[in-house]
């Protein structure tokens, strides 16, 4: 059973920059599409971003577009989620997730999720 970890979140103050990982173990994430969600107390786990096995298509949500990128390490494995100019919004327990697409990482149709990393925006 494939397994999702998670590293990198933390506090950080408005304005700078964090990155995220997300590593599998246990198995290979061969040919998954992957994402990131993220989740504050009380609401619906979000879509964030998601890209396709190759590396291709990555998507994101209005909230986080033009400030936060998802990519892939070059052995396909390992997920990246590179965040600028953090606000206090952005302020939420972030989830890795693998589906057998991009399109199903999309949909919340989730295979495989990480256990979450605390990202904490404050001056």
């Amino acid at each position: 059973q494939v397994q999702l970890v998670e590293s990198g979140g933390g506090v950080v103050p408005p304005g700078t920059s964090l990155r995220l990982s997300c590593a599998p173990s246990g198995g290979s994430l061969s040919r998954y599409g992957r994402g990131w969600f993220r989740q504050t107390p009380g609401k619906d786990r979000e879509f964030v971003a998601g890209i396709a096995w190759h590396g291709g298509g990555p998507e994101y949500s209005d909230s986080v577009k033009d400030r936060f990128t998802i990519s892939l390490d070059n052995t396909g494995q390992t997920t990246y989620l590179d965040m600028d100019s953090l606000k206090s919004e952005d302020t939420a327990v972030y989830f890795c997730a693998a589906a057998k697409t991009a399109a199903q990482v999309r949909r919340a149709e989730i295979a495989y999720w990480g256990q979450g990393t605390q990202v904490t925006v404050s001056s």
